[in-house]
């Protein structure tokens, strides 16, 4: 038994099963590294098959996408109507129209956020996605 200031260490003999499997066999490292490697090689050729797999997959949805994405640009000024969704108090009934306004676009924001204006001169105070609108064909 060692004594270390006034704490007793006791020596253990630990094993490692696979460092014993290594020196039973008698391989030096670089041999040892090797035969590692080429266990590992296929599942390596298998993650980046995945990975390319993956990529290739997002690329071709990506593609899709902006096929059938039409961007919406709106000038201040344009006329435009505004879409009305199901939680608001207007669309109440299977007639009840999906439009209301028109409106006028009073400011563009970033991002295609839009301020709209009613046609008596009153601004809106939020924003809204320039996906909920239209142009407006007189």
């Amino acid at each position: 038994m060692l004594v270390y200031g006034s704490e007793a260490v006791i020596p253990a003999k630990v094993e490692i099963p696979s460092l014993r499997i290594i020196q039973d066999v008698g391989l030096d490292d670089a041999e040892w590294i090797r035969s590692r490697h080429e266990q590992l090689m296929p599942i390596d050729e298998k993650m980046m098959d995945a990975v390319c797999h993956g990529q290739l997959y997002q690329s071709r949805m990506t593609k899709a996408f902006n096929k059938k994405v039409k961007p919406r640009w709106f000038t201040p000024g344009q006329l435009v109507l505004k879409k009305i969704f199901p939680h608001q108090g207007e669309a109440t009934g299977k007639f009840a129209p999906n439009w209301q306004g028109p409106y006028m676009v009073h400011r563009v924001l970033s991002e295609g956020a839009v301020i709209l204006e009613k046609m008596d001169g009153r601004v809106s105070t939020k924003p809204i996605n320039s996906d909920a609108i239209k142009k407006y064909y007189i």
